[in-house]
């Protein structure tokens, strides 16, 4: 939770169990988005990943009211960034003695909230 500048305020959900170009499709459709919007956006997403999205905005709102003081009802996201997490290599038994690699991904999440204008 770092200031970027004077009237933002960030969150970061790390570790999330789905993979970075999943997770952008959800992302991708807060982008630029009030907040308030944003959150009904996320409320109403068949996505499961959506819950902890919703979670992580809701932790980047609080961050900008109680630690900056910002104003909630002019709060918009101005970047919700994807980022890829540690890989967990798992081993799947396929025919004739040999064997398959499974990839299970995981993903960082960074949301900026900024108080203001769209930027």
């Amino acid at each position: 939770m770092a200031q970027v500048n004077k009237n933002s305020a960030t969150a970061v959900v790390k570790l999330l169990r789905v993979g970075p170009r999943k997770l952008n499709l959800v992302a991708a459709s807060i982008r630029n988005m009030k907040v308030s919007e944003a959150l009904i956006q996320l409320s109403f997403s068949h996505k499961r990943i959506a819950r902890a999205v919703k979670a992580g905005l809701q932790s980047a709102i609080a961050n900008a009211e109680n630690n900056f003081g910002l104003d909630i009802d002019d709060l918009f996201v101005t970047s919700a960034t994807v980022g890829k997490g540690l890989v967990m290599k798992r081993m799947m038994v396929r025919a004739r003695g040999r064997a398959g690699r499974i990839d299970k991904f995981f993903s960082n999440l960074y949301i900026t909230v900024t108080e203001g204008g769209r930027k």
